[in-house]
């Protein structure tokens, strides 16, 4: 985060992180699945993905991530500095390859990137219970119904008209009024570690169809940014 003396987020990279953190804590949930354990396939090194990642990786078991040529890993050779930072911190078993190769025994696809880039034949090779939080608007990597009908057990997309919308306008309301209410000169991944937890919390029973609040939640902004401000205050308790 810039140190500028006020609270500066980049709405696609850290709160795309929050939401899709929130949904995942959910998502395990229904799935039975322990989120320590998880193993993440992120498509998509931009600012997102960045983002994303940097907030998931102490969380999970694994993630690896993708850029347009393939598994980001140590071997490669054309990583600009941020991908090399990627590699140092994902991919345990540095492996190389596609998209495909990634998926085998996964638990989750998180595709912040482009329009249909998901085969749906690669789903029989994820884990059981696949979560699916394909990203790309207007068009996802992959369409709900067709990776639902692949076997997905979870399905995200950015979309207003389906279940489950990873919507950045459910965090930075409440994210800022929270740290604007202590005065807080920036914002710390703790503040936004809460406020993930906080909007997962307002689901009281997660299941497939229902791991995110909506945006017009009854004090959704509220709420978080409670979360924010005590965050802020004491870090060390989220």
């Amino acid at each position: 985060m810039q140190d500028l003396g006020i609270p500066v987020m980049h709405d696609d990279q850290h709160g795309t992180a929050v939401i899709v953190y929130a949904g995942l804590i959910n998502a395990a949930k229904a799935a039975q699945k322990e989120l320590k354990n998880l193993q993440i396939v992120i498509n998509g090194a931009g600012a997102a993905g960045n983002g994303v990642t940097k907030m998931l990786v102490s969380e999970v078991g694994n993630i690896i991530v993708l850029d347009s040529k393939g598994i980001i890993s140590k071997n490669r050779k054309d990583l600009d500095s941020y991908k090399k930072e990627l590699a140092k911190i994902t991919n345990k078993e540095n492996i190389d390859g596609d998209l495909a190769a990634a998926l085998i025994g996964s638990d989750v696809f998180i595709g912040v990137s482009k329009p249909n880039l998901l085969d749906p034949k690669n789903i029989s090779s994820m884990n059981n219970k696949p979560i699916i939080f394909a990203l790309a608007n207007p068009t996802p990597e992959i369409m709900r119904d067709l990776v639902k009908n692949a076997g997905a057990f979870i399905v995200a997309t950015g979309r207003s008209d389906f279940s489950n919308q990873i919507n950045n306008s459910l965090a930075f309301p409440g994210i800022f009024k929270g740290a604007l209410s202590v005065r807080a000169g920036r914002i710390t991944n703790e503040m936004l570690i809460a406020a993930a937890k906080a909007i997962a919390n307002l689901v009281k029973d997660p299941s497939p169809d229902n791991i995110i609040p909506g945006p017009f939640e009854k004090d959704l902004a509220i709420i978080v940014a409670a979360a924010v401000s005590k965050a802020f205050h004491n870090p060390k308790a989220v």
